[in-house]
């Protein structure tokens, strides 16, 4: 069952990435004017379609992809109107570009709300018990969230850093914890078990929940912090400063079975960070992606000419097929990492 949940969980994370990232590329022709032909999530055997204004809506069978096909993108439309080729170079590169941009807003959304919805500021100034961790030596002893601790071992506890301090210098030994429950004082002994040499009962403080703006804030340092992250990681890997170790769909799988069990927050997280990579990648100088379409459009810019379109589609080709072969040799070493 959990391997059925993990794949309807990769599926809905894989094709919402996609949907925003061919969305980017979508909304931003239809602004400029460019005729969408056809807008697909998926590869493969068409498994729905529908038309509307002129543009044809598919969802496919293998959900791990997508596209955005545009009148113009074939030699022989390149002058008709509406076409991308005819359209501004800069309305062009607008285009290419908005998919990854799509994938960073979307990543600053997903942070945003791991932040606004799960997390927040720990309350150090208060003695308050927010959570208590099951089968822990507090649940034992039977203290229960919302408790107010007002003194240890007969020492007056001013705020948090005195509760943990006190507690991590004991570990083994019984502590009397004077607690306020309500309106009644209680006395409660635990004896905090030992881990790495400091003494823990397993309690929490209270949390107070981020403001949607200092969210934001936060989705927005995150994602920047994850784009320069993967930036250095991939020179490092380009300059066997570390292994080039690459997941690819079957070990993204793997990661998200493990990661759902840790909560919705993980989920979100690791969608978000997975946004940011696919953005990134997308805008590598790689034939078949965003990042070269990019550069050929820099080198029309310097040129004060395209390309010719023979020529980069079949370029692209190249580059689809390479990009094919080296998914299937990912995949297959994701499978031997499971099995062995």
């Amino acid at each position: 069952m959990l391997m059925v949940n993990t794949i309807i969980a990769s599926i809905i994370i894989f094709g919402i990435l996609i949907f925003v990232h061919e969305f980017g590329h979508f909304i931003v022709a239809r602004l400029v004017r460019i005729n969408v032909l056809e807008f697909a999530i998926g590869f493969g055997k068409e498994l729905l379609s529908w038309e509307k204004e002129g543009t044809r809506y598919t969802l496919r069978l293998f959900p791990l992809g997508g596209f955005c096909r545009l009148l113009g993108e074939d030699p022989e439309d390149a002058r008709k109107k509406g076409s991308f080729q005819e359209k501004p170079l800069i309305s062009r590169l607008a285009v290419i570009s908005a998919g990854s941009v799509m994938n960073f807003l979307l990543a600053i959304v997903l942070f945003s709300l791991v932040y606004f919805f799960f997390l927040g500021v720990p309350q150090t100034q208060s003695t308050q018990i927010g959570e208590v961790l099951p089968k822990s030596r507090a649940f034992e002893a039977g203290l229960q969230s919302r408790d107010v601790i007002l003194a240890i071992d007969g020492l007056e506890m001013k705020n948090w850093n005195n509760v943990i301090s006190h507690i991590n210098a004991n570990p083994g030994k019984q502590i009397t914890m004077l607690i306020k429950r309500d309106h009644t004082e209680l006395l409660v002994p635990v004896i905090p078990i030992e881990e790495t040499g400091r003494g823990l009962i397993g309690i929490a403080p209270v949390y107070k929940k981020y403001a949607f703006l200092s969210s934001l804030f936060l989705g927005f340092t995150y994602t920047w912090f994850f784009i320069k992250l993967i930036f250095i990681s991939l020179y490092q890997m380009i300059t066997g400063a570390i292994p080039a170790d690459v997941a690819g769909p079957v070990g993204i799988v793997a990661v998200v079975g493990e990661v759902m069990q840790q909560g919705l927050s993980n989920l979100f997280s690791l969608a978000a960070i997975i946004s940011v990579n696919l953005g990134i990648i997308n805008l590598l100088p790689i034939p078949a992606l965003d990042g070269s379409r990019i550069l050929f459009l820099a080198v029309e810019g310097i040129r004060g000419k395209p390309i010719d379109p023979q020529k980069e589609g079949f370029i692209h080709f190249i580059g689809f097929t390479l990009l094919i072969i080296l998914m299937i040799l990912i995949a297959f070493q994701d499978i031997t990492r499971l099995i062995f």
